[in-house]
């Protein structure tokens, strides 16, 4: 299995991108979310740190930034969204891009810029505008038109949170534990709204939502660290295999796409362990190149 062969042979297959689409073929490190928030500590606390150090997780050094600082003023989502100023699309992202309206493929993203939106000339909408909230805009998403059905049309969600909201920024550990716990309500409460209810496969609470996506379409994961810093991603992971394993007709497939070096012995047992498929390609080329303009 190659990443040629999992997009030409599965055709309801959604894109789940990481920054590494951001990092390819940029050499400025200047697109690293380490960098950026090594950045902010540096200007927010007395120690001029020059690496994450062993021992915190990403998630977790930006709640040790927002309780270290001392401004009374500060606004760090809305200071990380700074960082994203001028962030310009490239060829490849383009290409991916074009490739998902070609056909029809959903594309969920952890980043926070809006570069995909943009090299696709797309708007944003919101399925449910009355409800909308800009801390949780989990039914908006960028697209030519509206759609009725996330899992089966083109449209880019943010999974973390978007730039223009910068309070729907996810950066922090109590960031993600309250989007862990918005999750758990739309699938797990609501009696025959949740998504675990039998008798309410495609009419559950989360359905206007990117969570439609991520139960009802084949995965494909590029780009993307998946390591223990993605807490609220794994978690949704192992939701989805729970959900699978209770409704094994339902179940869908999953792939971690990835080049450089090898994952580690834990990244690999949970990665099988929730149903993705490990495929590691000979180079970046191959992930990001010429096989998204079939």
């Amino acid at each position: 299995m190659n990443l040629k062969t999992i997009i030409n042979e599965h055709n309801q297959l959604a894109l789940v991108i990481g920054n590494g689409i951001n990092r390819y073929n940029n050499d400025s490190g200047l697109n690293s979310w380490d960098a950026m928030l090594l950045d902010l500590w540096i200007k927010h606390t007395d120690d001029e740190a020059k690496d994450i150090p062993l021992g915190i997780s990403l998630t977790e050094f930006y709640d040790a930034l927002d309780l270290s600082s001392t401004s009374k003023t500060k606004n760090l989502q809305k200071e990380f969204c700074d960082f994203l100023v001028g962030w310009n699309a490239k060829p490849h992202h383009h290409a991916m891009m074009d490739w998902a309206k070609r056909h029809s493929a959903p594309v969920l993203t952890t980043n926070f810029d809006e570069t995909l939106s943009d090299c696709a000339a797309l708007q944003l909408h919101h399925t449910d505008a009355v409800r909308f909230t800009d801390f949780y805009p989990w039914a908006s998403y960028f697209s030519a038109a509206e759609i009725q059905n996330p899992a089966r049309e083109f449209g880019i969600w943010h999974i973390n949170g978007i730039k223009r909201y910068s309070r729907s920024i996810r950066l922090g550990l109590s960031h993600y534990m309250g989007s862990v716990e918005r999750a758990r309500t739309l699938i797990h409460k609501g009696g025959e709204g949740r998504l675990f209810a039998e008798s309410n496969q495609g009419r559950w609470n989360g359905r206007d939502t990117w969570l439609h996506i991520i139960f009802n379409n084949d995965l494909l994961f590029i780009g993307l660290g998946l390591d223990t810093s993605e807490i609220f991603l794994r978690w949704l992971l192992i939701e989805r295999a729970k959900y699978f394993k209770t409704f094994p007709e339902r179940a869908k497939k999953a792939w971690y796409v990835h080049a450089g070096r090898n994952l580690s012995q834990g990244q690999t047992i949970f990665l099988k362990s929730v149903g993705c498929e490990i495929v590691k390609e000979e180079s970046y080329d191959a992930l990001y190149g010429g096989i998204w303009s079939n």
